[in-house]
């Protein structure tokens, strides 16, 4: 697994990055052939956030722990990834190594994840997509009162894209490519 840390408003030691890759490296057990991690550690308001990203196979996995200790951080966002592969192995049995739940000791008490048998969809919305520059969408999505809002950018030869809210509160864009 190739690892890459990217650090945000803080200068991170090298014993915390090799406690990170050590963690790290014990998800390598359920991916088949090259996985890439990225980790991006960061401070804000005192908190430390510890956010992995694994990729493997066209399948990606993100967590992300905000607690006052980047030690704690880092277990938390790990175990939070082994959760989701747990809760999502049926569903990616065959993109992750087979031989991976076989262990019968797991490292994370995964004993109150259920497993979901198959995505369930409660509505389907038929509505068109129409032309516009990424403010005038932002601005149609606030009036709807929507987190995200899909149209053609008409400053991009009215190419398929969506403008989200962010959580930091900003915007963002997603465009196709």
């Amino acid at each position: 697994m190739r690892i890459t840390f990217i650090e945000k408003k803080v200068e991170i030691s090298d014993v915390l990055k090799d406690y990170a890759e050590k963690k790290i490296v014990k998800l390598d057990r359920y991916f088949r052939g090259d996985a890439d991690a990225v980790v991006l550690f960061g401070i804000e308001r005192g908190k430390h956030t510890a956010e992995i990203t694994v990729h493997s196979d066209n399948t990606y996995f993100r967590a992300s722990e905000r607690t006052s200790d980047m030690y704690a951080s880092i277990d938390s966002t790990v175990d939070s990834i082994v959760r989701q592969i747990h809760k999502n192995k049926t569903r990616l049995i065959k993109r992750l190594r087979k031989e991976a739940f076989d262990k019968s000791q797991p490292a994370v008490d995964i004993s109150n994840v259920e497993e979901e048998k198959e995505f369930s969809i409660v509505r389907t919305k038929h509505f068109s997509i129409k032309p516009m520059v990424p403010e005038e969408a932002i601005l149609q999505m606030n009036l709807l009162n929507h987190n995200f809002f899909v149209f053609r950018n008409q400053a991009d030869e009215d190419a398929f894209a969506v403008v989200y809210k962010r959580d930091d509160g900003g915007y963002g864009l997603i465009e196709e490519d």
